[in-house]
């Protein structure tokens, strides 16, 4: 660095440490994605001068009056300026020109190559130390004004246009500390606006640990709930913290408290909103500190994706305010976060389940897809979690994993040794099914989330010893098959002749080539014709649709479906004494596809057309009536 001393105005004019003039463009350029990150790093720098000194005064070091901390905010619109002033420790011409001058740019030769094209702001910002000069992305001009916290020392004046020279003088401050005046660029401007100020304010700054002025109000909040002790706090404080950060947003249903210092810091809450059936999985929910610094609210690096279901705040001083994805991503730290923050919401769960079971359930349904969603995608977390993991069957009751697998063993046991669960996925749409389940004494679960396709899938891979049917995807004896059984002595013996003749009706009724037509005795009290679906065709398809890994060739295959014909129904036997049986096999089938909601558009519309013409075949009145005339008014002769 070259300086050169004008003994008349005690004043040095010198060269920043850098071998190109290049540097200032390159710094513009380059954060110029997150340009509004300036204010941040700047007031983050007044803050730990402020730390500073009160760390000194702690160690004695520092005998004055600490008196008013606060950093202060301002701006000046006639002077096209915003300035950010702190109490703190300050600095002397010496610390100036070493914390300034040289620290920022040493291997700037090295910046220079290695950033001279860079258009991201996480590529450059935290590894230079370039957090001061990231002022001159909305400035023309940065002037410093510092007077340092020892008595005997003469406060500095450092100036700098923007190009690699700077000034250094003499100046008059009166009290210790730091001013950093911006002299904003015309393209800037925007940042003498109150508000969009107080928006980034709010948004970084809002939980430093220094009290924030700005146009003579408090911006932020110096003590965050996070950094006290969990003892010390009672619901309501979590409430309110709550709807600090999220202030429309509805109660959450519990929080974690995070305190950890070894072997990595952290502190934080996460809240447990109200998450229902469907995934969301909202971004920009968690917030991300160090420090009580805001980082980013992008935290898909350091909580799996089921956690970001959650909402709250995270602050770790083993996070550098500046980070990027590769840093996340190769960093043990993060890795060390994530896994403790997986276990300690498994524990909170245990934890509730184990203090009120009956309220736990209260609030399964809207926890239910967290937990399920984290049960797919961790392993660890499913180990943690299977003991607390509810199911519910039909009529609201619920029970644990292991407790159902209990209660419906004797009576749902296969021929092969698996316990089957019975589901429905639409409790309404397939009513006749589930009905016919419990007439026999089945229990049957629902499961009609946006994840239980999946999510039964790994329960069957997890338990080997059960396997889940949906009620409609076999008739009710083939549902639960038992030990080979003699045929009923009433079932009602049909030729060969006989059956083509039914099943003839019915496949040009149905001319469907993904229908197939099955032919079975199923009781009298049964209905004539009955849908089901493949359990396992049908299950890859609900997952294609929701994007499962490797399924994508079963989402473009038709949904194929089983009619099966009850041959003991009268309305099927009649078929038996009559030639055209075309109309009323059409009838049978469209009956049976209304009941599980597959009948829409113009095949409902001539389901309806044909519903009132044989209605009306059945009801034709005997005789035609004759409409009578409507007797006129008689004339009055005039």
């Amino acid at each position: 660095m070259a300086e050169v001393k004008d003994q008349a105005q005690n004043m040095e004019t010198g060269s920043i440490s850098v071998s190109t003039e290049d540097i200032f463009p390159i710094i513009k350029r380059s954060l110029y994605s997150e340009q509004e990150i300036f204010l941040r790093e700047l007031v983050s720098n007044a803050v730990d001068a402020t730390q500073k000194l009160k760390f000194l005064s702690t160690r004695g070091e520092f005998e004055g009056e600490l008196g008013a901390l606060d950093i202060h905010v301002k701006i000046d619109k006639e002077a096209k300026t915003l300035t950010i002033s702190d109490a703190g420790i300050g600095m002397n011409a010496d610390e100036v020109k070493k914390y300034i001058n040289q620290v920022a740019f040493s291997g700037a030769e090295e910046f220079v190559k290695k950033f001279k094209d860079a258009d991201k702001s996480e590529d450059i910002i935290g590894k230079f130390g370039l957090g001061f000069y990231s002022a001159f992305m909305v400035s023309k001009e940065v002037e410093v004004v510092s007077r340092s916290y020892r008595d005997d020392e003469k406060a500095v004046r450092w100036t700098c246009d923007g190009t690699t020279t700077y000034t250094i003088s003499e100046a008059e401050k009166e009290n210790r500390g730091t001013d950093i005046i911006l002299h904003l660029d015309e393209d800037s401007l925007n940042y003498l606006e109150d508000e969009r100020i107080k928006t980034i304010l709010n948004k970084y700054c809002k939980f430093l640990p220094v009290p924030i002025q700005f146009n003579e109000e408090q911006v932020n909040n110096p003590e965050p709930l996070w950094r006290k002790t969990p003892a010390d706090l009672k619901d309501e404080d979590y409430t309110a913290f709550f709807k600090e950060l999220y202030p429309f947003a509805e109660e959450p249903l519990f929080w974690i408290h995070l305190n950890v210092d070894y072997p990595f810091n952290l502190t934080g809450v996460l809240f447990f909103p109200k998450i229902k059936k469907d995934i969301d999985p909202r971004k920009n929910q968690i917030q991300l500190y160090s420090r009580q610094v805001f980082i980013t609210d992008e935290v898909t690096d350091i909580v799996p994706d089921y956690l970001m279901l959650l909402q709250g705040v995270i602050d770790s001083p083993d996070i550098p305010l500046n980070v990027s994805r590769s840093y996340l991503q190769g960093d043990p730290n993060v890795k060390k976060i994530s896994n403790y923050i997986t276990k300690k919401v498994a524990d909170k769960l245990k934890e509730l389940y184990k203090e009120d079971a009956t309220k736990y359930e209260e609030k399964w349904d809207d926890i239910s897809v967290f937990v399920k969603y984290g049960m797919l995608t961790d392993e660890k977390f499913y180990e943690r979690a299977e003991d607390i993991c509810l199911l519910q069957n039909v009529e609201g009751a619920y029970f644990t994993l292991d407790t159902y697998k209990e209660k419906v063993t004797t009576l749902q046991t296969d021929k092969d040794g698996k316990v089957v669960f019975l589901y429905t996925s639409d409790k309404d749409g397939q009513d006749i099914y589930v009905k016919a389940a419990t007439t026999k004494g089945y229990d049957v679960l629902n499961m009609d989330g946006a994840i239980d396709s999946h999510f039964i899938g790994l329960l069957e891979r997890k338990q080997d010893t059960t396997r889940w049917a949906r009620v409609d995807a076999e008739t009710i004896d083939k549902l639960i098959p038992k030990e080979d059984e003699a045929p009923k002595e009433e079932e009602l013996l049909l030729t060969e002749d006989q059956r083509n003749k039914i099943k003839e009706a019915f496949e040009k009724a149905a001319a469907n080539d993904h229908m197939t037509i099955d032919l079975q005795d199923l009781g009298a009290e049964q209905l004539p014709v009955m849908l089901t679906r493949n359990e396992f065709m049908r299950r890859m398809r609900e997952q294609a649709a929701m994007g499962g890994g490797g399924m994508a060739m079963f989402g473009d295959m038709p949904d194929s479906m089983n009619a099966v014909v009850n041959t003991s129904h009268t309305l099927v036997q009649g078929m038996l004494d009559r030639e055209d049986n075309e109309p009323l096999a059409k009838q049978l089938l469209d009956l049976a596809l209304l009941s599980q909601n597959m009948l829409t558009g113009e095949k409902l519309t001539s389901f309806i057309n044909r519903s009132v013409e044989m209605i009306g075949k059945e009801f034709k009145p005997k005789a035609k009536r004759k409409a009578k005339k409507k007797a006129e008014p008689k004339k009055t002769e005039e």
